[in-house]
């Protein structure tokens, strides 16, 4: 087996924050794999099979004028991941109740433990989208629930879906890593109702759920909605994020068309976790 090669991006931020999630999200968006925070800013690597020449085209932060943003390019070899992530992962506490850590931190005394090894998969819990939607599950009833995590990543809103007592639950990601990531980490967290699939919204056909997580970008989102409303239950559920406060009005008026009406909103950095309910 060849040796995978990576474009490795190396970006230098000012100021870092909120910019450096902001942009890791977009670039995760994008295809890229993995990142390291670095004392700069963050450096980005996507396998060279995956990478384009416009590949930072839909990169909208880069052309903001609140951040200032330098890059620069290398072809690589292919990097030890864990070695990297293990590095820069430290574990984080969502409203006091739930953690998202790796194997090696040490377990907390919460009610929900989330022990993740995302490798290059994208939902660890740092970022704001993935944090929102932990706080909007912790908040939710989900116990004997069938839910649908879109998009899953790391499986870590499937993972909780089942700790607060949902079942069955579907995970479904696009990207190969992920959907194999997300397997690892249900096994790794004991998860007896999460089913993991690669694919996309063309799987949902036929299905029904009581709650549909999904946690992707504007442009999909706005896609799928249709999708998303004809495999859920009456008075389903639906939490979406991966987009910005400007996009708000557009995505809850595409919900409102197919009679779904908004009912919280969470705001962190610019970044929005929107839930809406079937009427």
């Amino acid at each position: 087996m060849s040796t995978p090669i990576y474009i490795g991006y190396y970006f230098k931020i000012q100021p870092l924050q909120p910019a450096t999630e902001i942009l890791i999200a977009e670039l995760g968006y994008a295809g890229f794999e993995s990142f390291v925070e670095t004392e700069a800013g963050v450096e980005a690597f996507i396998q060279k099979q995956e990478w384009h020449q416009d590949i930072l085209e839909e990169i909208h932060i880069l052309n903001t004028k609140e951040f200032e943003i330098t890059f620069t390019t290398q072809e690589i070899e292919q990097v030890n991941w864990n070695k990297e992530w293990e590095k820069n992962f430290d574990p984080i506490m969502v409203d006091g109740v739930c953690s998202v850590r790796a194997p090696f931190h040490e377990k907390p005394n919460v009610d929900y433990d989330i022990v993740i090894e995302p490798k290059m998969s994208f939902g660890t819990g740092h970022h704001e989208t993935t944090h929102m939607m932990i706080q909007h599950l912790l908040q939710s009833d989900l116990e004997n629930k069938k839910v649908l995590d879109m998009g899953c990543g790391t499986g870590v809103l499937a993972i909780l879906a089942e700790k607060k007592g949902a079942q069955p639950i579907d995970a479904i990601d696009i990207d190969n890593w992920c959907y194999v990531n997300t397997q690892e980490n249900i096994a790794r967290n004991q998860c007896k109702h999460i089913t993991a699939y690669q694919g996309d919204a063309g799987l949902l056909e036929g299905k029904l759920y009581d709650i549909i997580i999904a946690n992707i970008n504007r442009n999909i989102l706005l896609n799928d909605i249709s999708i998303y409303v004809k495999t859920l239950s009456k008075k389903g559920r639906l939490f979406l994020s991966g987009f910005y406060q400007e996009d708000m009005q557009l995505i809850t008026k595409m919900c409102n068309s197919y009679n779904m009406r908004l009912i919280e909103v969470i705001e962190r950095n610019n970044w929005i976790a929107a839930y809406y309910e079937l009427n």
